[in-house]
């Protein structure tokens, strides 16, 4: 054997060998036993089911092929309207047990407002089981509902781990029923934490974000961590984009379920004031460096704020020690204490810092009607003034009867705009119109067109105002007009 052949044959050998080896190695990967995730879904899955919800609707049935056009309108007007008949609406989302008892977690969404709930367990043999489940409690502002079923066997439960201590980068593994693909599952990571979502009823600064691909139908599901407990519920979805799903922190859920079971509802804090975010050029002025705060826009009469003399034009930064940045952080710091429990606010008036303690009470169901605050005068009568022209107000005046009349302003005394230049920055980008009270001008309050020049004295280019429209309070910071 020559020695080209004997070097062919040792390579062609090794290559043999390894192959061999390689195939060796990767045999227990291809069985699964050396995958994490798949022993926590075996354990995990039974206790996963799916929801199938049932609402019935009303659905418009015309008798006229035409009924849009406005000829068959004017004969027959909207009787068509009475041709209508009950049609069932179907949806589906998911759950996982979390007693043996049969209750089941959810988001409100999957359940809100529907006829039927059927719950649909998968069991070992591969079989599936279905019972009819009522609602225990459901809280819409955190998206979370506890179903029941009456089951005639013991359950499996999935164990509830804790949020608090779940790091970004953590693997995480989602259990559902997307898109009717039942137990489907996914992994991935947490990608972030304390994730913010406001739109419709949902207002939530606190999710878990994560890549582990969530889709329509998933929405109840548990969100796992690496020992099989559930670290959130998957919620929520940004449609158009990739690996972005949202879930609630189970440490949550767990605070609101037990509220639910005990009371059938979630008890939270209320200050009773309407907020608006502060401009941070406006917190400047007003010697908040940070730019972070609340200003109170309008105090609710005989509620906790008012009665422990919270006023409007306040800017709240802190709560109870910590700081607040926006309107929807200081509602859940807010939410988040128990009726009947006291609120330190540090708030700024006049550019000087207080704490007020606040009482609070329990948040009512729907939004109380308030009545308009007030503003006191010196009662002088003055013509107009075009002094704040070059910002983009020109004209105010000194209420009069005729003014209150118009604008139904509830103060005696003061100024008002009575003309905006509607192609000023003031107009289309602060929303100033006629009919606002102006409140101050640099920190120098408003009773007469004398204090009015004494503010503007000195002024740059910029200067803040306070004003009330319909008893609602805020700041905005005016900008002269370019040439």
């Amino acid at each position: 054997m020559t020695k080209r052949k004997i070097l062919a044959f040792t390579i062609a050998l090794g290559l043999i060998l390894a192959i061999a080896g390689s195939s060796s190695a990767l045999a227990p990967l291809s069985s699964g036993r050396l995958n994490p995730v798949v022993p926590i879904v075996k354990k995990a899955s039974p206790a996963v089911v799916n929801i199938d919800v049932e609402k019935t609707a009303k659905r418009t049935i015309s008798p006229f092929p035409f009924d849009d056009d406005p000829f068959f309108k004017h004969f027959f007007g909207d009787s068509f309207k009475e041709f209508t008949r009950s049609v069932p609406m179907k949806g589906r989302g998911s759950g996982f047990i979390v007693s043996k008892e049969g209750l089941i977690l959810t988001n409100n969404h999957v359940v809100d407002g529907v006829d039927k709930i059927t719950v649909s367990l998968q069991l070992a043999d591969g079989s599936k089981k279905k019972y009819s489940a009522e609602i225990k409690g459901h809280d819409k502002e955190y998206d979370i509902a506890v179903i029941k079923i009456e089951p005639d066997e013991a359950l499996p439960v999935l164990e509830l781990g804790d949020s608090d201590n779940v790091e970004v980068g953590e693997f995480v593994v989602a259990i559902g029923n997307p898109l009717g693909f039942e137990h489907s599952v996914t992994a991935g990571v947490i990608s972030a934490k304390n994730r913010s979502i406001h739109a419709q009823d949902v207002n939530f600064d606190d999710f878990l974000q994560t890549d582990a691909a969530i889709n329509p139908g998933n929405s109840g599901g548990p969100l796992l961590d690496m020992d099989g407990r559930v670290v959130g519920i998957n919620t929520a979805i940004i449609p158009y984009a990739q690996g972005l799903g949202f879930a609630i922190p189970v440490n949550k859920a767990k605070e609101i379920m037990g509220q639910l079971l005990e009371k059938g509802k979630v008890s939270r804090g209320w200050l009773g004031v309407n907020i608006t975010d502060l401009d941070p050029e406006v917190a400047k002025m007003y010697g908040i460096p940070d730019g972070s705060g609340i200003v109170v826009a309008k105090v609710i009469p005989g509620d906790p704020a008012e009665k422990a003399g919270v006023k409007a034009g306040d800017i709240i930064v802190e709560v109870n020690g910590a700081k607040v940045k926006n309107s929807n952080e200081l509602r859940q710091r807010i939410g988040a204490i128990p009726p009947n429990s006291t609120a330190r606010l540090k708030v700024v008036r006049n550019k000087k810092s207080q704490v007020i303690p606040v009482k609070l009470s329990e948040r009512p169901d729907e939004t109380q009607t308030d009545t308009n605050a007030s503003v006191k005068g010196s009662g002088k009568t003055e013509s107009g003034s075009d002094a704040l022209k070059a910002y983009g107000i020109t004209r105010v005046t000194p209420v009069n009867d005729t003014l209150r009349k118009q604008y139904k302003l509830t103060s005696d005394n003061g100024l008002v705009i009575t003309e905006v230049d509607k192609d000023s920055a003031a107009s289309y980008e602060k929303g100033l119109r006629e009919g606002d009270m102006l409140l101050e001008v640099n920190l120098h309050e408003m009773k007469s067109l004398n204090d009015l020049e004494k503010a503007l004295k000195g002024a740059e280019k910029n200067i803040v105002i306070k004003f009330e429209r319909e008893g609602t309070t805020n700041y905005q910071m005016l900008s002269k007009d370019e040439d």
